[in-house]
């Protein structure tokens, strides 16, 4: 075998383990679509059982957490009443939350709401809870009375 053919055998060898990881890194995230679908699901979920148990649910049980996945539970006035990854937000006032970028997180969550009903809110800039680290992100909403669900995305 030449130094040529060994370097090339290598060269390929790398490569497919390099696009196997990043296959199974994507795999760790949620997708788009699974967003959506947790959301719809937890509509479904507020409709059949009511604000405060859906609002506990989607807190501290297992049934709305997938990964990177869960539920932001919001009022339209942006007080938290369920959240899947921080408890310590329940309650909280959240409508001037900004990410770092000085984006206002919760009014482009409330905004889609009002106006369309449902769909993607634009990107900004939130910490991943899976890795603790800073990461674009958008969020699915879903409105449900004079509340919405979110399912954000991390890119």
């Amino acid at each position: 075998m030449t130094i040529h053919t060994t370097l090339k055998t290598l060269f390929i060898a790398a490569t497919a383990s390099l696009i196997m990881a990043g296959g199974a890194l994507a795999a760790d995230q949620g997708s788009a679509a699974e967003a959506e679908a947790m959301a719809k699901k937890a509509v479904a979920f507020i409709k059949a059982n009511g604000v405060e148990k859906a609002a506990d649910e989607f807190t501290n049980g297992k049934g709305f957490k997938d990964r990177d996945l869960y539920i932001s539970y919001l009022d339209l006035t942006g007080k938290m009443l369920g959240h899947g990854s921080n408890p310590k937000l329940v309650g909280k006032d959240l409508i001037d939350l900004k990410d770092p970028e000085g984006k206002f997180m919760v009014k482009m969550a409330i905004e889609v709401a009002k106006t369309k009903g449902h769909g993607w809110t634009e990107n900004y800039k939130f910490k991943n809870p899976t890795t603790d680290k800073l990461q674009e992100k958008a969020m699915y909403v879903e409105r449900v009375g004079e509340a919405y669900v979110g399912v954000g995305i991390y890119k």
